[in-house]
Order: structure tokens, then sequence, then C-alpha cells
């Protein structure tokens, strides 16, 4: 890869959501802004090792796709009535609370109460993360075709409703913010564990954005118990991302990390966050409960010194709100050190979840516990065939390995 390449590759993690806000916001729609986004990089890709790369890459980016997108509309019939109604949509609405940032607005425009909220939350990864249609359908373990007929509808829906896009009113900020929270949460989630084969396991340019956005929003609802909780989750677990990956390429599981390594400022943080939730007294949500679990887990010297009576009961509480079979799989894991791998084994094997990497690796460790290396062996070869990538799968290979003639 050229230098330029690696420069337009940095540069479309930057700013792909900020040309798509901008072109959505002048001319009102997203399917036109997704496509005049990617006609500009592809320009980029053509004109930059020729012209180099220019001074404001960013700037550069918006303009030549708001050229495309007035040179689309005059092509198209109905053009006339079509910029009228961008004109409108460009000048009502008021700012985003009293931050100014494209992404974030973006994101709570995505987020309309319109559309169901599995709709909402995938076309905002389209749209504003930049995730692609498969790792969008690997975050919600469905098939890819799903996922793209379900963003398709979604856009299809905005269009046919005569949704606006426009900045919402801050009224209107709690009727989305749970599906924001998704999104972000999701993003976070592709930027800590990389779903998309060849891609590096660890990308700390979408965990930091999602951080960065969600410090937004809890300055826009600092009383909101479950945004709070969501930034306290992604900084406790944002706070072991270096020990993450070892310097051979490979995925370090949380028992064999070097806990010295975690950075104690954000556990720090974490930890104050997640005390404040407690001292509301009021009835925790989903992310406040993922960030005590995280808050127990950081705050043990070692696996071993952890407070898994404590990690289980969290869980507990966390079923009755989110009773899916991701949560419980996890739930079986903690189970696993409280009441032994046979408990946790039953409690896996009866999950829906056969096309999900941690289920196979998660039943290839508990069988291993028990001796049962032969069909440990075999849920690792699951594990193997849809593991997301090669740091991922270097782990499970040599998990698999040692199983050899012991």
């Amino acid at each position: 890869m050229t230098e330029v390449d690696e420069a337009i590759a940095r540069v479309h993690r930057a700013e792909w959501a900020r040309v798509v806000a901008a072109v959505a916001r002048r001319f009102g729609d997203l399917d036109l802004a997704e496509d005049m986004a990617a006609e500009a990089f592809a320009t980029a890709v053509a004109r930059w090792p020729v012209d180099g790369v220019p001074a404001n890459p960013g700037a550069w980016l918006t303009l030549t796709a708001h050229r495309k997108a007035i040179d689309r509309l005059r092509r198209e019939a109905g053009r006339g009535q079509r910029q009228r109604e961008a004109m409108m949509l460009t000048g009502a609405p008021e700012p985003l609370g009293a931050v100014d940032d494209d992404r974030l607005r973006l994101v709570f425009t995505c987020c309309h109460p319109a559309l169901a909220m599995e709709a909402r939350v995938a076309l905002t990864l389209r749209m504003v993360g930049g995730l692609t249609v498969p790792e969008i359908a690997r975050a919600f373990l469905v098939q890819e075709t799903a996922m793209s007929r379900r963003i398709t509808r979604a856009k299809a829906k905005i269009r046919a409703a005569r949704i606006p896009y426009g900045v919402p009113y801050r009224d209107d900020l709690p009727a989305r913010v749970t599906g924001v929270l998704t999104v972000l949460y999701l993003v976070f989630n592709e930027g800590y564990l990389a779903s998309e084969p060849g891609a590096p396991a660890v990308r700390g340019d979408l965990t930091a954005e999602a951080i960065r956005l969600t410090r937004l929003v809890r300055d826009l609802l600092p009383a909101d118990g479950e945004v709070a909780g969501l930034l306290a989750l992604m900084l406790l677990t944002e706070a072991r991302r270096a020990e993450r990956v070892s310097p051979s390429g490979e995925l370090v599981a949380l028992d064999e990390q070097d806990r010295t390594g975690w950075d104690r400022a954000l556990i720090a943080e974490g930890h104050a966050l997640v005390r404040e939730r407690l001292a509301s007294g009021r009835a925790p949500g989903r992310y406040q409960l993922l960030a005590a679990i995280n808050a127990v887990h950081t705050d043990a010297p070692d696996v071993r010194g952890t407070d898994w009576p404590q990690v289980v009961a969290l869980y507990d509480q966390l079923v009755g709100l989110d009773p899916s079979p991701v949560v419980r799989l996890n739930r079986a894991v903690a189970v696993s050190e409280l009441d032994g791998p046979r408990v946790a084994l039953e409690e896996v094997d009866g999950l829906p979840l056969q096309g999900y990497r941690a289920f196979h690796a998660t039943r290839a460790h508990l069988l291993r516990r028990l001796g049962r290396d032969d069909e440990a062996r075999a849920a690792y070869d699951r594990a193997i065939a849809v593991a997301g990538n090669s740091a991922e799968t270097a782990y499970l290979v040599r998990r698999r390995d040692e199983l050899v003639g012991r």
C-alpha cells in the first residue's frame, strides 16, 4: 500500500461520516449523501496519487460530494421540487443542544422513532459508523442479505414517510437516545474486537470515537443513568485494550492478560461513574449492569481474586432485563467459575447460538476443563471456522493444539 493509499484509508475512517452528514444536511437525502460520499472518495483515489493529498482532505471531499450531488440532481427529472424541499430542510432546526458535532447530529437524526429500533440502529451503523453490511449483520447475528434488506427498507421508509433530515430538538432526544446508545455500543464492540476477516483485531479509531460521542451524549443528558452506564462500560473495557492482543498478534483472553498494563486512569473514571449510579438509588439498566460487572473484573487482582458471586448476581439482574442468548452465554461463563464447568455447559448447550463464534469457543473451554478433549477439539474447530479475524483465529488454534497428546 502506497503512502497515498494509506492517507486515503485514514481520511476515509476520519471523514466518511462528516461528508455524509454535510451532504445530507444540504440536500435532505440520506441515499444521495451516501452515494455522493462514495463517489467523492472514488475521485480521491483517482486524483490524489497524481495531484497529491490536499491540505484539507475533509473540505475537499465535502466540496466534491456537494458538486456531484448538484450534478446528479440537475440530471434527474423533477429536480426543482427536490431542491426546494432540500432548501426547506436546511433552514429550520436548532442546534443539538450546545454541541456542534456533525457525526453526533447524524446519529440522532438516523435514530428517528418512526423507524423500528433494529432498522434505525442498522441504518445508523451504516451511515455514521461506516461499518460494512457484513459487519452489521454479524453484530445482529443475522444473514448479510437479511441485513441489507433491513437497511434498504429503512431508507425507503424515510423517503415514503417524508421524514426530514434535520437536527432534532432537545425535547426529541429522550425518544431517540436508546437507539443512539445501541449504535455507539455496537461501534465500540466492533472496534474492540473486529468481526471482519483480515481486519485489525482491535481498531482504536472506532473505540475512541465511540467514547468521544458517548461523552457528548452525557453532556446533553447528564441525568440519564444508561448514558453514564454505557460510558463507564466503554472506559472499563478500553482500559484493557493495550493487553488485548499479544506482540505476536494473538488475542489475549481476560484470564491471561497482564493487569499491570491496564490503564488505571480509565479504570478510576469508570469506577467513579459506577459508584455514582449506585448512589442514585435507582434501578439500574442494561448498560449500568454491564458496567458494574466490568467494575468487578477490573477491581480484582487476578481471575481467582474476582468476586464471582457478585458477577453472577449482576448477570441474574441483567437476564431479568435482557434474557437474550448472548447475555445468558456470558452468565454461564461466570457460573463456570462459581459452580464448575459441568453446570455451565448444561446451560450453554441449550442456547440457540450455533452461528456465534463465542458460543463454540465457550463450549470448547468448558469441555477442555472437563477433560473431554476430543469434543473440545471439535468445538475449537467450529469456533475457528466462524472466527472474525486473524488474532482470534490464532488464539483458538493455539488452544486447540495444546490439547494434542494431553
